[in-house]
């Protein structure tokens, strides 16, 4: 129980990374608060955690929208009155299309979500952390910062780019006040995130390469599950970890050092 009497705010929390990261640290003691722009899959995370004798709060909001998250943070404190631990994990794929052809409104959907959603969730959590310490955990990815092989995925990559750049700013910035910033980056993760990708004339753009032989060497090509990203997160929220900020820290099986 290594989260006993801390709480822990997750966004995305109602599938995949953030579901998987909301049960492993509420079965290490935290009490949750899962936030999602879809109800029904959040309140089933909830659900799961009371019915493991956990504590958890369900909200539904828009990480990108300043009302609905300061409405978060307020709920928060009102329940619970502490905040220890936040996990940045909301985001989405977007659109993957060739530069020219990718829009100012696609490029802008995918920077919302996934940069300004980061950046609404630290703004407005921050202060609450500044009061006894604790950690920051950014879900970026192995796109746009050790590989970059996704044809069309110019969005999405410069956002978990700036994701990790993010984690390592703050960690200067934080680590006076006992804050501890760090960023997951998986490669192939078996959630429903792929099936939420669009993708217009990628092809167009790809750049063929024979890889050599072998995909994902530690699992035999076999993507990694949720569960592997949440333990490490849970790592890097606990004290095993009260010496590591400013790290990405990359859940891959080395997929990224092949391709």
């Amino acid at each position: 129980m290594e989260f006993a009497g801390k709480l822990a705010l997750v966004t995305g929390a109602g599938s995949g990374i953030g579901k998987a990261t909301a049960l492993r640290l509420a079965a290490g003691g935290a009490s949750i608060v899962a936030i999602s722009r879809t109800l029904k899959e959040v309140e089933q995370t909830r659900d799961e955690i009371i019915a493991a004798g956990g504590k958890a709060l369900a909200l539904d909001a828009d990480v990108a929208d300043e009302a609905e998250m300061r409405h978060v943070i307020e709920q928060t404190m009102a329940d619970y009155g502490r905040l220890d631990i936040v996990v940045a994990n909301a985001g989405i794929n977007g659109m993957w299309a060739p530069i020219d052809e990718l829009t100012p409104d696609e490029w802008d959907t995918t920077m919302q979500v996934n940069l300004r959603g980061t950046y609404m969730t630290l703004h407005l959590s921050v202060p609450h952390l500044r009061k006894a310490g604790g950690a920051i955990i950014i879900v970026s990815s192995i796109n746009g910062n050790r590989t970059f092989t996704t044809a069309g995925s110019t969005a999405y990559s410069a956002t978990k780019a700036a994701q990790v750049a993010m984690a390592q700013q703050l960690a200067l910035e934080l680590g006076k006040h006992g804050i501890r910033v760090n960023a997951v980056c998986p490669g192939a993760i078996d959630t429903e995130i792929s099936d939420n990708t669009r993708k217009r004339n990628v092809e167009s753009v790809r750049v063929p390469v024979q890889w050599p032989e072998g995909d994902i060497p530690i699992t035999g090509g076999k993507p990694g599950s949720s569960a592997d990203v949440a333990n490490v997160i849970a790592f890097l929220a606990s004290d095993a970890a009260r010496h590591v900020t400013g790290v990405p820290i990359y859940i891959d099986g080395g997929q990224s050092l092949l391709r």
